[in-house]
């Protein structure tokens, strides 16, 4: 008991010289690393649950929206059978075709195209403005003497200035007064007739689709003395002077010959949809390889023309398809257009012009502006295919089978139809000797998209039938009599 006592006496002794130490102090390194890692675990854990959280919530809310819109287009015929709402006037159609357009790469180069099943023809560039090509061989000599055949069966009419034969009776049985025309030619009701309408009131004494430039136009009024003060503008007291007699007598007084005329040539139309003969059926489906545009507006667009000049015959340079303005209407697509303006043109995105045979003199189609090397030649009437027809930049000889084919209008950069291409004036030089057969396939697009879709879709759902059964387009059978070279 003693020596207990002695012991805790000193272990009492020493706890008073020292402090006495903590028992967990002994392991407060190891607690301390053991709490740290414990902490960042609970806090990593905690991060991971919310992250997950977040994106489960993602899921949910894209899910559940998908559910819903889904169940809007189930219950969507029975609502709008209940609350149905007024179709518009004028549906937006999206933009689903793209036009293709060649590349001409430049002057001279030459594709290998395949127009034929086991042929390949040679495209060579002759222009980049227009963009212009040549295809010698597009089309067989049998195949050139079918179309001129079928041409002069169907019949060719007369395509030139002057009065053709009934016409006068014709007039005289409408029983018009000359204020009755004037009013029907004065589009803006202006009192006046301004030089668009004066150009229509010519048309109207003479016969269908002249080509005449101003310069023609006020040497008749000049000749005429209809235009007294001399503004290219005729009020009623002056356009009673133009009487069919009268301009008639002006025109022998000058001694005008039909080859001083703007045209003077013959052509007739001709069908090539279903139940066409298999030639004219045949070149439409090769022209659709060679544009590489979808069938259906090549379907839609006018039928082959066929024109034949005789010697002395010419066509001085034009475009064959004006500029399009918001209040111009295209010919072809009028009945879609929603308006009633009186301004139309023929939108005739490519021609394609086919030569039928060779010609033994002159009958050249002259380019005069192409590529813009005399553009800028005021002294130059280039227009004049009579007189500077040597001037052009540019002229193909009538070749038999050959087919040259240009872009009348440039790209919108969007793969549609853009402005007019200035450059794609042309005409047809005088043949000097011989005779020149041609035939012209315009392919018809609206630029304005809407517009041309509409008119597709009022088409497909209301077809006209011919005599024969054959589905057709009534404005396609009827178009604007414009030839070409």
């Amino acid at each position: 008991l003693g020596h207990q006592r002695s012991a805790l006496h000193n272990r009492h002794t020493v706890s008073a010289t020292s402090p006495l130490r903590p028992p967990c102090e002994r392991l407060s390194c190891h607690k301390s690393s053991v709490c740290s890692r414990s902490y960042f675990v609970v806090v990593m854990v905690f991060f991971h649950v919310y992250i997950i959280n977040v994106i489960a919530l993602l899921f949910y809310v894209h899910y559940s929206s998908g559910q819903e819109d889904a169940s809007r287009s189930r219950d969507a015929p029975a609502t709008n059978h209940q609350c149905p709402e007024r179709p518009p006037s004028k549906p937006e159609f999206l933009r689903e075709v793209s036009l293709t357009r060649i590349e001409g790469i430049r002057v001279g180069h030459v594709q290998r195209v395949s127009l034929i099943p086991g042929t390949v023809h040679e495209m060579r560039t002759l222009s980049l403005k227009p963009l212009l090509f040549e295809i010698p061989g597009f089309l067989s000599a049998d195949e050139c003497r079918v179309v001129m055949q079928l041409a002069q069966l169907k019949g060719l009419m007369e395509s030139q200035l002057m009065v053709q034969d009934g016409q006068e009776e014709l007039a005289k049985e409408l029983n018009l007064s000359p204020e009755e025309i004037f009013n029907l030619l004065d589009i803006n009701q202006d009192g006046q007739l301004q030089l668009h309408e004066v150009y229509v009131t010519v048309l109207w004494f003479s016969s269908d689709g002249i080509w005449l430039t101003p310069e023609n136009l006020r040497e008749i009024y000049a000749g005429l003395k209809a235009d007294k003060d001399g503004n290219d503008l005729l009020s009623l007291e002056e356009f009673k002077l133009l009487s069919n007699d009268a301009f008639q007598r002006f025109l022998l007084q000058r001694g005008v010959k039909r080859s001083q005329l703007v045209r003077n040539s013959r052509h007739t139309w001709l069908y090539q949809g279903k139940g066409a003969h298999q030639v004219l059926q045949d070149i439409k489906a090769r022209v659709t390889r060679l544009t590489r545009l979808p069938p259906t507006l090549v379907d839609l667009s006018e039928p082959l023309q066929v024109v034949r000049y005789e010697e002395g015959g010419h066509y001085h340079a034009h475009h064959d398809s004006g500029p399009v303005y918001p209040e111009t209407a295209c010919t072809h697509t009028r009945l879609a257009a929603n308006t009633s303006t009186p301004f139309e043109t023929s939108c005739r995105y490519i021609t394609v012009l086919f030569y039928l045979n060779s010609v033994e003199g002159g009958g050249e189609t002259a380019f005069p502006v192409a590529d813009n090397r005399t553009y800028d030649e005021n002294d130059v009437d280039l227009l004049d295919t009579r007189r500077n027809c040597d001037r052009s930049n540019l002229r193909v000889k009538p070749t038999k089978g050959t087919a040259v084919f240009w872009y009348n209008y440039l790209s919108d950069g969007r793969g549609w139809v853009g402005e007019q291409d200035e450059y794609a004036l042309h005409g047809g030089c005088v043949v000097t000797l011989g005779t020149k057969w041609v035939a012209n396939k315009w392919i018809n697009i609206d630029p304005d998209y809407q517009r041309q879709a509409r008119y597709q879709q009022l088409v497909s759902q209301h077809p006209e039938e011919d005599d024969d059964g054959l589905t057709l387009n009534p404005d396609i059978q009827s178009p604007t009599i414009h030839q070409d070279l």
